[in-house]
């Protein structure tokens, strides 16, 4: 039966809007929101997810697995993501698309000098913008005839927009607040990569209250007070 199923899927073709049929994603992302994003830009894509919240998770699992995309946050809680586009740029299994993927523009450059074959800038919401940059990092051999027909056109319309599930973002405004329980006020270390993950997350909420406070422009206990704000207040119900 399971041969059966498989010679339907590779003789029934992508239909229209879903150009990355029968592809495998790997998402390298440490927020749950933006994640839930890419899982809605597959789903409609044709495309399966995979996801890794970490460098070690996703060294674990490109060990065993062989995906034909994988997106990549340079922000991640064991290490820049640079490093791993890298290493999948110089060794023999390199994926065949490698894209890069932050909420700050400036970095397209660090992960494009890395390796990667494009970059996907934060948020990522538009369904024509993110198949056309799958689509021009793949290699030809990897996509159907009909591919690049079926793509989603730029600027189709409210449908070409996706709204990840808000629970997504309630989930990574709790574990910021998590993180700046447990970093030291002296710990730069920790508290660069949770002022880098609530930036990101911030961002992809439209959020720019957040965002800016993100950036270091306010104080420890003042950045979790928003982040508690948003969890606790009045606007909590905009969150699910």
């Amino acid at each position: 039966m399971a041969d059966d199923f498989s010679e339907f899927l590779s003789t029934r073709g992508p239909l229209p809007g879903q150009p990355l049929f029968g592809l495998t994603v790997l998402v390298v992302e440490d927020s749950r929101f933006a994640c839930e994003a890419m899982r809605l830009l597959c789903q409609r894509s044709g495309a399966r997810l995979r996801r890794a919240d970490c460098l070690r998770s996703a060294r674990k699992h490109l060990a065993t697995y062989r995906p034909a995309v994988v997106i990549i946050d340079l922000g991640l809680p064991d290490g820049a993501g640079e490093d791993l586009i890298a290493e999948l740029a110089a060794g023999p299994a390199r994926a065949p698309a490698v894209i890069g993927t932050s909420g700050d523009p400036d970095r397209a450059g660090a992960a494009l000098a890395a390796g990667a074959a494009a970059f996907l800038p934060k948020p990522i919401e538009s369904l024509a913008a993110f198949q056309r940059t799958v689509l021009s990092a793949l290699p030809e051999s990897l996509l159907s005839p009909t591919a690049r027909a079926v793509a989603t056109p730029a600027g189709a319309g409210a449908d070409d927009a996706i709204a990840p599930d808000r629970v997504a973002l309630r989930d990574d405004l709790a574990l910021a607040v998590r993180l700046l329980d447990d970093a030291g006020p002296s710990d730069k270390a920790a508290l660069g990569y949770v002022s880098q993950f609530l930036r990101g997350v911030a961002l992809s909420a439209h959020d720019e209250a957040l965002a800016k406070a993100a950036t270091g422009q306010a104080r420890l206990p003042d950045l979790r007070a928003l982040v508690e704000d948003r969890l606790t207040g009045p606007a909590t119900s905009g969150l699910v």
